[in-house]
């Protein structure tokens, strides 16, 4: 086969991924237009559904504590992983920096709903604390801690330690040399981070159904319930506003990084 051939073979691949990924969502915005209590047959084109989203008081407030809780916890998560991925990397020689590694990155590769039930013993029997908005935010931090210590962990060990070390031979203390050189260098690991745990914040399902407890509900968790006797167009209507939003998200993240990036 010539190059030629290779190269459209290639193309006609990507093509199919791209129709593979992207089909489906696109038929989900075309059918939040739906003027049809059957989301699945099509009736005329209307905002609806938009109206009827706008309008449900138990979808607005699933969407705010989601919300709230995906931004805490993302927050919480950049912090304590930011601090726990500087100790792996720059205290590497520690005899107990094998443990602290496997205790940081378990709930990264430990089924979610084994880390749902510790948890939930340790919220109920140990803490004997209330189950609801305290509860899931210190589950979703404790997942996304593990990714974003991963991440900075990865790039401070790609980092020159010479212009750290620079600095101290200057005469700057350690605290300084940290916020003013490694921290900006890390900067975009933090964004990624952050947004990482915000999306596992804001898609969990399993962590959440064992932490909520009674009267408390997100937004994943109301969809779910809701699905199980039939998708409405509003459901559509709310997905693809949640895509919008993340596509401008990521478009914004990307452009951020790629500013910090350049040499």
């Amino acid at each position: 086969m010539t190059k030629s051939g290779i190269s459209r073979v290639g193309m006609a691949a990507l093509a199919a991924g791209y129709v593979f990924l992207y089909a489906p969502i696109l038929c989900m915005v075309v059918y939040s237009f739906n003027d049809n209590r059957l989301a699945t047959v099509w009736g005329s084109f209307s905002f609806a559904a938009y109206g009827q989203l706008f309008a449900d008081e138990q979808l607005r407030g699933a969407a705010l504590l989601s919300l709230r809780i995906a931004l805490l916890s993302g927050a919480a998560a950049t912090v304590l992983g930011t601090v726990a991925g500087f100790c792996l990397a720059r205290f590497r020689r520690l005899p107990t920096i094998t443990l602290f590694a496997a205790l940081v990155t378990s709930p990264m590769v430990m089924p979610e709903v084994i880390v749902a039930f510790s948890l939930l013993l340790l919220f109920l029997f140990v803490l004997r604390i209330d189950l609801g908005f305290g509860a899931i935010w210190a589950g979703h931090a404790t997942l996304g801690m593990a990714y974003v210590a991963t991440l900075v962990r990865s790039r401070l060990l790609e980092m020159d330690l010479s212009l750290e070390e620079a600095a101290l031979n200057l005469g700057a203390r350690p605290v300084k040399v940290f916020f003013t050189i490694t921290l900006p260098i890390v900067a975009p690991t933090l964004v990624a981070g952050y947004l990482l745990s915000f999306t596992l914040s804001w898609d969990d399902v399993v962590l959440t159904s064992l932490l909520a407890g009674a009267g408390v509900n997100t937004l994943p968790t109301l969809v779910f319930s809701s699905v199980k006797f039939g998708i409405s167009p509003k459901i559509y209507a709310l997905a693809t506003l949640i895509v919008c939003a993340v596509t401008a998200g990521v478009i914004a993240s990307n452009r951020f990084m790629l500013r910090h990036a350049r040499p």
